[in-house]
């Protein structure tokens, strides 16, 4: 097991990909009329990348399309005060291919707020970071 400079687990790439594979929520940060801003989605994490369904006029679709993101992932147990936290860093993309859309509208993808989502945004994780605190032996996935 590795620590980072706070004394926290540093997790591996492949113990990150399990945890964004076994988390349906997550937090994107993308850029919104020069300001930042984190909007959490639901999300599936299929074949080495990020996928969230959107509508197509969402302030989401519009400013993060084919811009640099930075998607996170956690879980924690307040009491106990132990945990972890998965952050992606990658270019966010539309996904506009009519093969590529059909094939993700056959993933288990159902967005949790209310509308029509007809747009798919693809991150492909360029930095992926991951840390633990507390219990890691009842934390792990």
């Amino acid at each position: 097991m590795q620590l980072d400079q706070s004394g926290l687990e540093i997790l591996d790439e492949d113990e990150c990909r399990a945890l964004l594979t076994g988390t349906t929520i997550g937090r994107i940060v993308f850029t919104h009329q020069a300001l930042p801003a984190v909007q959490p989605v639901n999300f599936i994490f299929s074949q080495g990348s990020i996928v969230i369904r959107t509508s197509r006029t969402s302030r989401l679709a519009t400013a993060a399309t084919d811009t640099v993101v930075a998607f996170e992932v956690d879980e924690f147990d307040t009491t106990a005060r132990a945990g972890w936290s998965v952050v992606v860093v990658g270019r966010a993309r539309r996904v506009t291919d009519p093969r590529d859309i059909a094939t993700l509208e056959t993933l288990p993808l159902d967005s949790w707020a209310p509308g029509r989502r007809d747009t798919f945004i693809r991150i492909h994780p360029q930095v992926t970071s991951g840390r633990r605190i507390g219990r890691t032996a009842e934390l792990r996935p």
